[in-house]
Protein backbone atom coordinates (compact mmCIF):
# COMPACT_ATOMS: atom_id res chain seq x y z
CA UNK A 1 0.00 0.00 0.00
CA UNK A 2 1.53 3.45 -0.88
CA UNK A 3 1.70 6.19 1.73
CA UNK A 4 0.85 9.93 0.90
CA UNK A 5 3.26 12.71 2.44
CA UNK A 6 1.84 16.73 1.97
CA UNK A 7 4.90 18.63 2.65
CA UNK A 8 4.73 22.88 2.46
CA UNK A 9 7.52 25.28 1.65
CA UNK A 10 8.49 28.62 2.25
CA UNK A 11 9.10 29.42 -1.50
CA UNK A 12 8.04 28.61 -4.85
CA UNK A 13 10.54 26.43 -5.64
CA UNK A 14 11.36 24.12 -3.00
CA UNK A 15 8.87 21.78 -3.67
CA UNK A 16 10.27 21.32 -7.14
CA UNK A 17 13.51 20.82 -5.94
CA UNK A 18 12.53 18.07 -3.53
CA UNK A 19 10.69 16.37 -6.15
CA UNK A 20 13.93 16.47 -8.32
CA UNK A 21 16.02 15.36 -5.41
CA UNK A 22 13.26 12.23 -5.07
CA UNK A 23 13.83 11.44 -8.71
CA UNK A 24 17.69 11.15 -8.64
CA UNK A 25 16.71 8.62 -5.08
CA UNK A 26 14.00 6.55 -6.88
CA UNK A 27 17.51 6.09 -9.58
CA UNK A 28 19.46 4.84 -7.06
CA UNK A 29 16.62 2.64 -5.89
CA UNK A 30 16.46 4.24 -2.49
CA UNK A 31 12.57 5.03 -3.32
CA UNK A 32 9.60 3.94 -5.69
CA UNK A 33 7.53 6.58 -6.48
CA UNK A 34 4.03 6.11 -8.04
CA UNK A 35 3.38 9.49 -8.30
CA UNK A 36 5.12 13.09 -7.22
CA UNK A 37 3.03 16.09 -8.23
CA UNK A 38 3.91 19.99 -7.40
CA UNK A 39 1.55 22.54 -6.19
CA UNK A 40 2.61 26.20 -6.30
CA UNK A 41 0.88 29.54 -4.81
CA UNK A 42 2.21 32.49 -6.89
CA UNK A 43 2.28 35.81 -5.15
CA UNK A 44 -1.01 36.95 -6.90
CA UNK A 45 -2.27 33.59 -5.13
CA UNK A 46 -2.92 31.82 -8.13
CA UNK A 47 -2.94 27.63 -7.66
CA UNK A 48 -0.57 25.35 -10.48
CA UNK A 49 -0.60 21.93 -10.29
CA UNK A 50 2.90 19.96 -12.12
CA UNK A 51 1.96 16.91 -12.62
CA UNK A 52 4.67 14.77 -13.04
CA UNK A 53 3.45 13.04 -15.57
CA UNK A 54 1.32 14.69 -18.18
CA UNK A 55 -1.21 11.94 -19.03
CA UNK A 56 -2.31 14.51 -21.58
CA UNK A 57 0.22 14.51 -24.44
CA UNK A 58 1.00 10.51 -23.15
CA UNK A 59 -2.40 10.15 -24.54
CA UNK A 60 -1.60 11.96 -27.66
CA UNK A 61 1.29 9.52 -28.28
CA UNK A 62 -0.17 6.18 -27.39
CA UNK A 63 -3.48 7.29 -29.48
CA UNK A 64 -0.72 8.49 -32.96
CA UNK A 65 1.12 5.07 -32.44
CA UNK A 66 -2.55 3.01 -32.40
CA UNK A 67 -3.89 5.10 -34.70
CA UNK A 68 -1.50 5.16 -37.33
CA UNK A 69 -1.47 1.24 -37.11
CA UNK A 70 -4.67 0.33 -37.42
CA UNK A 71 -5.23 3.75 -40.12
CA UNK A 72 -2.59 1.61 -41.94
CA UNK A 73 -4.17 -1.41 -42.04
CA UNK A 74 -7.31 0.24 -43.78
CA UNK A 75 -5.23 2.23 -45.92
CA UNK A 76 -5.80 5.70 -44.51
CA UNK A 77 -2.60 6.51 -41.75
CA UNK A 78 -3.14 9.96 -41.79
CA UNK A 79 -6.73 9.98 -40.58
CA UNK A 80 -5.63 7.07 -38.31
CA UNK A 81 -3.04 9.11 -36.51
CA UNK A 82 -5.61 12.11 -36.28
CA UNK A 83 -8.45 10.01 -34.72
CA UNK A 84 -5.74 8.18 -32.56
CA UNK A 85 -4.06 11.18 -31.45
CA UNK A 86 -7.49 13.35 -30.61
CA UNK A 87 -8.58 9.89 -28.49
CA UNK A 88 -5.99 9.40 -26.67
CA UNK A 89 -5.34 12.94 -25.63
CA UNK A 90 -9.28 12.78 -24.47
CA UNK A 91 -8.33 10.01 -22.61
CA UNK A 92 -5.39 11.46 -21.00
CA UNK A 93 -6.89 14.26 -19.94
CA UNK A 94 -9.05 12.86 -17.95
CA UNK A 95 -7.90 9.97 -16.38
CA UNK A 96 -6.45 10.51 -13.24
CA UNK A 97 -3.72 8.59 -11.80
CA UNK A 98 -1.76 9.43 -8.43
CA UNK A 99 -3.21 11.77 -5.94
CA UNK A 100 -6.82 13.25 -6.30
CA UNK A 101 -6.12 17.08 -8.40
CA UNK A 102 -8.96 18.02 -6.45
CA UNK A 103 -7.34 17.56 -3.01
CA UNK A 104 -3.78 19.20 -4.46
CA UNK A 105 -6.38 22.03 -5.72
CA UNK A 106 -8.40 22.65 -2.08
CA UNK A 107 -4.98 22.38 -0.13
CA UNK A 108 -3.37 24.77 -2.39
CA UNK A 109 -5.18 27.04 -1.47
CA UNK A 110 -4.58 27.19 1.60
CA UNK A 111 -0.78 27.53 1.50
CA UNK A 112 0.28 31.23 1.61
CA UNK A 113 1.10 33.18 -1.15
CA UNK A 114 4.93 32.47 -2.52
CA UNK A 115 4.85 29.25 -1.07
CA UNK A 116 4.48 25.43 -2.77
CA UNK A 117 4.13 22.53 -1.89
CA UNK A 118 4.83 18.84 -2.96
CA UNK A 119 2.49 15.74 -2.59
CA UNK A 120 3.98 12.44 -3.30
CA UNK A 121 2.75 8.67 -3.03
CA UNK A 122 5.53 6.58 -1.81
CA UNK A 123 5.61 2.53 -2.82
CA UNK A 124 8.81 1.73 -1.07
CA UNK A 125 11.61 4.01 0.41
CA UNK A 126 14.58 3.10 2.86
CA UNK A 127 13.79 6.16 4.71
CA UNK A 128 17.09 6.93 7.04
CA UNK A 129 18.45 7.31 3.22
CA UNK A 130 15.53 9.73 1.69
CA UNK A 131 15.35 11.43 4.89
CA UNK A 132 18.76 12.61 5.25
CA UNK A 133 18.77 13.80 1.74
CA UNK A 134 15.13 16.14 2.11
CA UNK A 135 16.06 16.90 5.34
CA UNK A 136 18.42 20.22 3.93
CA UNK A 137 15.33 21.48 2.11
CA UNK A 138 12.87 22.04 5.23
CA UNK A 139 9.25 22.10 5.39
CA UNK A 140 5.79 21.40 6.82
CA UNK A 141 4.24 18.18 6.86
CA UNK A 142 0.43 19.24 5.74
CA UNK A 143 -0.91 15.65 5.25
CA UNK A 144 0.55 12.12 5.26
CA UNK A 145 -0.80 8.46 6.01
CA UNK A 146 2.23 7.41 7.90
CA UNK A 147 1.71 6.64 11.34
CA UNK A 148 1.58 9.12 14.35
CA UNK A 149 5.04 8.48 15.05
CA UNK A 150 6.36 8.36 11.71
CA UNK A 151 4.85 11.71 10.77
CA UNK A 152 6.19 13.14 13.97
CA UNK A 153 9.72 11.79 12.99
CA UNK A 154 9.64 13.39 9.58
CA UNK A 155 8.23 16.82 10.98
CA UNK A 156 11.30 16.44 13.55
CA UNK A 157 13.61 16.03 10.55
CA UNK A 158 12.42 18.78 8.46
CA UNK A 159 12.37 21.57 11.42
CA UNK A 160 16.18 20.80 11.80
CA UNK A 161 16.99 20.96 8.26
CA UNK A 162 19.26 17.87 8.62
CA UNK A 163 21.19 19.49 11.21
CA UNK A 164 22.89 17.04 14.01
CA UNK A 165 22.36 18.67 17.75
CA UNK A 166 26.15 18.56 18.00
CA UNK A 167 26.41 21.15 14.87
CA UNK A 168 23.51 23.47 17.03
CA UNK A 169 25.86 23.76 19.83
CA UNK A 170 29.50 24.01 17.92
Amino acid sequence: MSQLVAIACDDEFKAQEVRLTLAKLQKEYLIELEDAAVVIKNDQGKVKLNQAINLTAAGAASGSFWGLLIGTLFFCPLAGVAVGAASGALNGAISDIGVDDDFMRELGESLPPGSSALFVLIKKATPDKVLQEIAPFGGKVLRTSLSKDDETQLQEVLDKRGIKPEEITA
